[in-house]
């Protein structure tokens, strides 16, 4: 709408706070900054420039990703098709170009439709995955030898994973308006760009990141009709309602969790109804599969498993896993309605999708990119982040090493048994660091990094600066602090400088 802006709109942008500059308010972003020449000063031009916050961060997530396709170079080149430990000594695995002829993609079969000749009956992935994975199966070239159709497989796929990694970026760059530059502990990760293309999981991740995004800026429906589309390409984004729905009660916003819950419900039927009709013994490998698959990779039910004389069966982890993710889910339920101050949503999402990945049976690589925009949101401080990802790192070099021990005959080549529990559990011990950091800002608010700014929870959406109506314990009288903690104070909710909307 054109023209000349009225008192109201005028008066508003007087008092609409600046951005936060990261380099101002944490040691080490401002040591990093010194690469570029130091922290941005005080009376630079910002805003008048192409180079706008979302762009620069988005043209660096490209080019780490593009960091992460040159360290799979030694596989694209022979790794992923001759020696049987060579693609694990150079650590440059992916799923990716195994299974195109693995799952009958060379092939011309359907999935889900088409019964595959191997062990795996059906393609074992959620349906809105297995059409990114026939869709890029029609973009490859069926010319060549299958060497060459599987090189060509995973560019096309790296290709159109790099587009969810920019879509990633840019979300989490925009919900938190005030805080843009947090976008580059995104798009800096290390084990964002070493694990990106590993499989399929940037799509789930892509939609979950706009679904938050929708959310932040008041949109339930849109938020619900992305996060039904995010689970239907991989189910741990179903675990955020959980979290939803205990804010929006503590909140009285049953109105917009409904809406949200009604459109994630029907996106999510949407994309299923029809395998689920035509084709339910193949839409529903994916389920049997997760169900009947036994403790792998990267869990510590592995490490007990592999020392121990009489290993847990299937069904007894399966209930163990299931209890413990229970217990957590209470755990978060009572912190949501006893905390001193609402918890963020962001905060509660990293921290039930923590614990799905603490608990679950197994931990494939790539699963890391599930917390890294929701850590970017929960605790966007460099030092904490970056000891979490070192952690990862250290399990991401671990994992090869062990499966190229164990692939390298007697030739042990890599990392023996106790070597990778290690690996394994430096790879707990840091998620557990990140999950404690969380916690202590939950429960002592003014060490929270974003509500130091001012602000109350900017990816609450309705939830931002709203009344509590219903709160146990403590939380319903004065918070009181077991803490001293010197800085400035912070006011909560709607005020005339934080304001609520985004």
């Amino acid at each position: 709408m054109c023209g000349m802006p009225s008192g109201e709109s005028t008066q508003a942008s007087v008092h609409e706070p600046e951005p936060v500059r990261p380099t101002e308010e944490d040691r080490v972003a401002a040591a990093g900054s010194e690469l570029i020449g130091g922290p941005l000063g005080r009376r630079a031009l910002t805003g008048t420039s192409w180079w706008t916050p979302v762009r620069v961060i988005a043209l660096v997530a490209i080019g780490m990703f593009a960091l992460g396709l040159v360290q799979k170079a030694p596989c694209y080149n022979g790794a992923w098709f001759f020696g049987a430990s060579s693609q694990y000594t150079h650590a440059c695995y992916s799923d990716i170009p195994h299974l195109y002829q693995g799952r009958g993609f060379a092939d011309g079969l359907v999935p889900y439709f088409d019964r595959l000749p191997g062990d795996m009956e059906y393609l074992e992935y959620p349906v809105l995955t297995g059409l990114f994975m026939e869709v890029t199966a029609w973009l490859t070239p069926g010319s060549g030898s299958i060497q060459d159709q599987e090189q060509w497989y995973w560019m096309v796929n790296a290709g159109m994973l790099m587009a969810c990694a920019a879509v990633i970026v840019v979300c989490v760059t925009r919900t938190h308006a005030r805080r843009p530059w947090d976008g580059l502990l995104v798009a800096l990760a290390p084990a964002f760009a070493l694990t990106a293309t590993i499989n399929w999981d940037l799509l789930a991740i892509a939609l979950t990141a706009a679904a938050m995004l929708m959310w932040s800026r008041g949109r339930s429906l849109a938020f619900g009709v992305l996060l039904g589309l995010a689970t239907a390409a991989k189910l741990y984004p179903v675990l955020l309602l959980g979290p939803l729905l205990v804010l929006c009660w503590r909140a009285g916003r049953w109105r917009e969790y409904g809406t949200a819950l009604g459109g994630a419900a029907v996106a999510w039927l949407v994309v299923n109804g029809p395998v689920m009709l035509f084709a339910f013994d193949g839409w529903s490998k994916f389920y049997t599969f997760s169900q009947e698959r036994g403790v792998d990779f990267g869990s510590f039910w592995l490490i007990l498993a592999q020392n121990s004389d009489d290993p847990l069966s299937t069904d007894t982890v399966n209930t163990l896993a299931t209890a413990l993710m229970l217990l957590c889910c209470v755990g978060v339920a009572a912190l949501t309605l006893t905390a001193p101050r609402r918890p963020r949503f962001a905060q509660l999402a990293f921290l039930i999708v923590a614990a799905f990945i603490l608990t679950n049976k197994v931990y494939s690589p790539q699963y890391v990119l599930w917390l890294v925009p929701l850590a970017a949101l929960a605790r966007p401080k460099w030092r904490d982040f970056l000891v979490w990802q070192a952690c990862e790192v250290a399990y991401f070099l671990g994992i090869w090493m062990y499966l190229a021990y164990t692939t390298s005959g007697d030739a042990h080549k890599g990392l023996p048994t106790d070597g990778y529990h290690w690996a394994i559990g430096v790879h707990l011990l840091g998620t557990l660091y990140l999950c404690v950091m969380v916690l202590r800002d939950i429960l002592m608010p003014e060490r929270d990094p974003v509500r130091r700014s001012g602000d109350d929870d900017p990816s609450g959406g309705v939830l931002d600066g709203a009344e509590d109506v219903f709160v146990l314990g403590p939380a319903a009288r004065p918070a009181r602090h077991a803490a001293h903690f010197e800085g400035p104070p912070v006011e909560w909710g709607r005020t005339e400088t934080t304001g609520g909307s985004l």
